[in-house]
């Protein structure tokens, strides 16, 4: 029986991490953090002996700029990076650039964690005069990838990353790991949830609890219909992996520090 080997990897952590601001697709860096944690996840792929055949990563830098040091940590610079925007982060609409911790003092933890983590509710939508609207729409990546504009969504639920992402992952990415190729996605929060849920079968409500730290790499291992063979496994120091899970968890309440 073939059984193929994904990673998924959730970029280091940005600079709007530590500020605990909805990023969402306004382009950013990693922080001095995001850097140790892309180049330690790099690290962890080797202690593992894996072998990659192509990376897949979004338009967004900070997912671009991880694979880029994990591949060099491994010393497999050489493997194919291929680029989409359909793996970009979920759109946050009109929350884009917003606190979180604020936003659940004004709304309630309750409607943060709906707007968040739940799978079909979407934000309200961005509007023109979104202080960010024109740093995404005005975006030459977007037109350089001939992707229509009316394609680019104005806020998204996770339902509606999965809609978007799911056209890539059958046309591009499903060919080459039936073809037994090991493949590394590098994207985001939301778009590796939002795969998980569809490999994984995971419930419209348990989803909600599913929480991935920035640049923790996840080993699936699957079988030849593409369906886990055993439980996800989060790669590196358990107990450290525990507490970032338990700081991600706490971004929307009004105590929250940072963001993802």
């Amino acid at each position: 029986m073939s059984t193929y080997t994904l990673l998924l990897l959730r970029h280091g952590e940005g600079a709007w991490n530590k500020e605990n601001r909805f990023c969402s697709w306004v382009d950013q860096g990693l922080s001095p953090d995001g850097l140790m944690e892309a180049r330690t996840a790099g690290r962890l792929l080797r202690e593992r002996d894996l072998q990659l055949d192509m990376v897949f990563t979004s338009v967004l830098s900070r997912s671009v700029h991880t694979a880029w040091l994990v591949l060099e940590e491994m010393d497999q610079l050489w493997v194919p990076v291929v680029k989409s925007w359909r793996l970009n982060e979920r759109h946050y609409g009109a929350l884009i650039g917003l606190n979180r911790a604020e936003m659940a003092l004004q709304h309630g933890e309750q409607q943060v964690k709906l707007w968040r983590r739940s799978y079909d509710m979407t934000p309200p939508p961005i509007e023109a005069s979104h202080p960010y609207y024109t740093h995404i729409y005005n975006d030459r990546r977007y037109s350089v990838c001939d992707v229509p504009k009316e394609e680019l969504p104005r806020a998204e639920s996770l339902k509606e990353v999965l809609q978007r992402l799911l056209p890539f992952w059958e046309g591009s990415v499903l060919p080459e790991i039936r073809r037994g190729r090991t493949i590394l996605i590098s994207a985001h929060g939301n778009s590796c949830r939002a795969l998980l849920k569809h490999l994984e079968g995971i419930s419209d409500e348990d989803i909600a609890d599913v929480t991935l730290p920035t640049g923790v790499p996840v080993l699936l291992q699957l079988d030849e219909e593409l369906k886990p063979l055993k439980p996800r496994e989060l790669l590196g120091d358990q107990e450290k992996i525990q507490e970032a899970i338990r700081k991600v968890e706490e971004q929307g309440r009004v105590t929250g520090q940072r963001s993802s």
